[in-house]
């Protein structure tokens, strides 16, 4: 592999885990209102679920790009006008409402529950193999590895970095409602993602893999 595009696929990974969306936020609001480690359960589920993700991804569109540089090409254009689509609905975005006042539930912790809870939140969301899709194949070269295997080290890399940085969001959340509740953190915040995935589409588009 690239060892270039390895690192360009970790930053960029690093920033869309680090940007709040639904995952990372609702392990914030468990951890507040439920405790760290029941933050950290989920995130395990949560992260787990891309592996599911990617070898859907991996098995399919290695496929695709083996037998018809067309099809992948139709594939590649679909994916970056996906990652457009996103930045768009990210420019649209508000802050969100986040009730961070829930009583906490004294049930005694089971971390298998969810663990599963996590996983199949993850794995039943549509949006995440669409962005996989789009996200995995600009990081990858037809003249080293074998494509799926690729794709698969670049998910793990992916589930590896989000497991720590969930983790780390579950660790430190009674210090982080002061930023979430803060807008001018949320307009940064927006227009970041908005500038990330914009980025990202119009890499994919310009690939000539």
């Amino acid at each position: 592999m690239d060892i270039g595009l390895v690192f360009s696929f970790l930053g960029a990974s690093i920033l869309l885990t680090l940007m709040p969306g639904p995952d990372n936020l609702f392990v914030l609001t468990e951890s507040i209102t439920k405790g760290q480690k029941n933050g950290i359960s989920i995130s395990i589920g949560l992260c787990l679920g891309v592996l599911v993700h990617t070898l859907a991804a991996a098995t399919g569109l290695s496929i695709i790009i083996q037998q018809s540089a067309l099809a992948f090409s139709i594939i590649k254009y679909l994916g970056a006008a996906y990652l457009f689509y996103l930045a768009y609905l990210s420019m649209k975005e508000g802050q969100p409402t986040l009730d961070f006042n829930s009583s906490t539930i004294s049930e005694p912790f089971n971390i298998f529950p969810l663990i599963r809870k996590g996983f199949f939140m993850n794995v039943l969301n549509p949006k995440v193999s669409l962005f996989f899709i789009a996200f995995l194949p600009q990081f990858i070269t037809n003249n080293s590895m074998n494509i799926t295997v690729q794709m698969i080290v670049l998910g793990i890399i992916f589930m590896i970095q989000a497991i720590i940085i969930f983790s780390l969001i579950a660790i430190l959340s009674s210090r982080l409602t002061s930023f979430v509740n803060n807008p001018k953190f949320w307009k940064i915040t927006k227009w970041s993602k908005v500038l990330v995935l914009f980025i990202l589409g119009l890499t994919l588009a310009l690939s000539s893999k």
